[in-house]
């Protein structure tokens, strides 16, 4: 019998296929709604993790990985991705974005105001 490795985690769609062809066996089940949107997050939550510790080799993929778990979570909550897209714009120009490298040492001003 062959060891079983547990991970208990959201898996890309392909990944049973992949599995398979490598020789191997699995079980996998259909999450609902709610275990799906926690599962997501935490998904996005671990790949940005990999993208903090990415060389510079592996970047592009860390960083495809987050955009791909960004465009499940916004279709799963039913918001188009262009509309993510022009609020992050939006955002920009209100804000700014990080050209600047700033880093912020101390303010006298509250968190997030």
């Amino acid at each position: 019998m062959n060891k079983k490795y547990f991970y208990n985690k959201l898996i890309r769609d392909k990944m049973p296929v992949i599995i398979e062809t490598a020789g191997n066996t699995y079980k996998t089940k259909i999450l609902d709604d709610k275990e799906v949107e926690k599962e997501l997050k935490k998904k996005l939550i671990e790949e940005a993790k990999e993208v903090e510790k990415a060389t510079k080799d592996e970047l592009l993929s860390e960083l495809a990985d987050t955009l791909e778990l960004t465009k499940s979570i916004a279709s799963h909550f039913k918001i188009p991705f262009g509309k993510v897209e022009k609020f992050q714009e939006e955002k920009r120009k209100k804000r700014g974005g990080f050209k600047k490298k700033l880093f912020l040492i101390w303010s006298t001003g509250k968190p997030g105001a």
